[in-house]
């Protein structure tokens, strides 16, 4: 036994025994003791994976197909192997740990599928090869063999999945289009079905076990902003973007962007909402694809933000670069980037997190706007509010933008030296004001205020543009473009911004809110 593990073990509480064995001695023992119990466990499992998959399948069942069900499953005579083992948690409430498995798997699993012209179709799912890493729990520890009143069991990561599909007396290839669709499908009951936080639950002790169910903790705010410099995957024109967004990767949890036409830089400022059942574990993930209409879109790159970086209640304002494969962690190619708000509310927040939804905290205009009924009292907090709801909300107000300086802006005169200026503008009213211009400078200061009034500030962006003034004309050094999230929620701040299409850059800016909320008429779009 390593001093890592017992360091996670509680002196006087009682423990199935093979807890206090060493990292190999646990290997070893539940390979020989799941090779002994494999045809007892073949029998169960294979019982268990029909009625639960099944229905599944069916919920994921392509259009092309009337009806998919198993005509045969058993797991075959090959048990899986066990290669790596570790205590996640240990105490007296129970114990988590995870194991890594290896299956090359001999199994006999034949799927009765029905296309929709009546034709019957047989196909076998062979040569299984499957690692990955399960996530055991045993709780609650009770004084009764074998010591924990339930085991629950999950996918928690799959590293490799490879199977092979064949029409049983016949070429599956043959029938365009029906490989692919089952595969997609049997991939996704899997993620539906058993991947982590999803996970089930076997009873040991009789008992009441809900506790250990699966509930939704809290729902993830994220607006998709923009992304810049992305790579072109057209050869005549440029890339047509459009954005996927998910936590979990299942079709109806899976939210899509509308397709920018002809744009490496696009903006969409479109908001989403997600249902978080693990903000330790979980992650949402975007993926940028180049819209190919009927044909299959090209990725351009894919991010990832890991939940348990957001603390609940702020906005988390992220530039993120883009990678080919999440897994692969070194991609030196330059893809472009993607810009994300994110917002997490947890559904309970602890007493030691920042709160802005109690009375007793001081709460900033939009808090209060969808906190309050009208007469000050506190109501439900945004976290919790439908997605109509929200749509019905509006904020208006006045945007005080104090435009202070620049810092180290490009050089666009042959004397290096630039005459530069700000046109700052709304993108939805179009009211646009413009600093003096300020000869002679790479580091000027305007320190100019402009009030613009904001018809709906949570759908509206402040474009910042800057400019090389010229006698007869102007260049164009590089922009700034913001939501107004974040000036939403803390009413006044100053930050630096770096300035977008350029290689160096940036402008200082103060924003301060004073807000006007009314409620969106019935008839009024949303």
């Amino acid at each position: 036994m390593t001093v890592e593990d017992s360091r996670k073990l509680l002196p006087g509480t009682l423990y199935p025994s093979w807890v206090v064995f060493s990292t190999q001695q646990k290997l070893k023992w539940l390979n020989e003791e799941l090779n002994k119990i494999w045809p007892f466990v073949n029998e169960a499992a294979s019982e268990l994976i029909k009625a639960s998959v099944e229905p599944v399948l069916e919920q994921y069942r392509p259009v092309v197909f009337a009806a998919l069900k198993f005509s045969k499953l058993t797991l075959g005579t090959v048990a899986p192997q066990f290669t790596g083992i570790s205590i996640i948690e240990s105490n007296e409430e129970g114990i988590v740990m995870e194991l890594e498995m290896n299956w090359d798997a001999n199994p006999s699993i034949i799927l009765d599928v029905k296309t929709r012209l009546g034709v019957g179709l047989p196909i076998q799912v062979k040569d299984i090869g499957f690692t990955g890493v399960f996530r055991l729990i045993f709780k609650p520890l009770v004084e009764q063999l074998p010591c924990f009143g339930a085991v629950c069991f999950s996918l928690r990561q799959k590293k490799k999945l490879d199977f092979k599909l064949k029409v049983i007396g016949g070429d599956i290839s043959a029938i365009p289009g029906i490989s692919a669709a089952l595969e997609e499908t049997i991939k996704n009951a899997i993620e539906d079905s058993i991947t982590w936080p999803v996970r089930k639950v076997i009873p040991i002790v009789p008992g009441d076990y809900s506790d250990l169910e699966l509930k939704p903790v809290g729902t993830l705010e994220v607006k998709l902003v923009q992304a810049r410099d992305l790579t072109n995957k057209d050869l005549i024109g440029k890339s047509d973007p459009f954005a996927t967004l998910y936590i979990r990767p299942l079709p109806d949890q899976t939210k899509r962007s509308k397709t920018i036409n002809n744009d490496l830089n696009p903006i969409w400022n479109e908001h989403f909402e997600f249902i978080v059942e693990d903000a330790d574990t979980q992650s949402v993930t975007v993926k940028i694809y180049d819209d190919d209409g009927i044909q299959e879109s090209d990725l351009i790159g894919c991010a990832q933000v890991s939940l348990r970086d957001l603390q609940p209640g702020k906005v988390k304002d992220v530039w993120l670069k883009l990678v080919k494969d999440l897994e692969i962690q070194r991609d030196r190619k330059d893809r472009g980037q993607v810009h994300l708000e994110l917002v997490y509310y947890p559904y309970n927040m602890k007493d030691e997190t920042p709160n802005p939804f109690k009375q007793h905290f001081s709460m900033t205009s939009l808090e209060r706007t969808m906190t309050s009924n009208g007469n000050g009292s506190a109501n439900k907090d945004y976290g919790r509010l439908s997605s109509r709801k929200r749509k019905e909300i509006i904020l208006r107000g006045v945007l005080q933008v104090t435009v202070i300086s620049g810092e180290d802006l490009p050089a666009m005169d042959m004397n290096g030296k630039s005459d530069p200026y700000v046109v700052v503008s709304l993108k939805k009213t179009k009211t646009k004001h413009k600093t003096r211009v300020v000869n002679e400078s790479l580091n000027p200061v305007w320190n100019q205020t402009f009030d613009f009034v904001v018809e709906d500030g949570l759908h509206d962006m402040l474009m910042l543009e800057v400019y090389d003034h010229d006698t007869f004309s102007r260049d164009y050094m590089g922009r700034c473009i913001l939501t107004l999230t974040k000036v939403l929620i803390e009413e006044d701040y100053t930050d630096s911004f770096p300035l977008q299409g350029a290689k160096t850059g940036k402008l200082k800016l103060h924003l301060k809110w004073s807000p006007q909320s009314i409620k969106r008429d019935s008839g009024e779009a949303a």
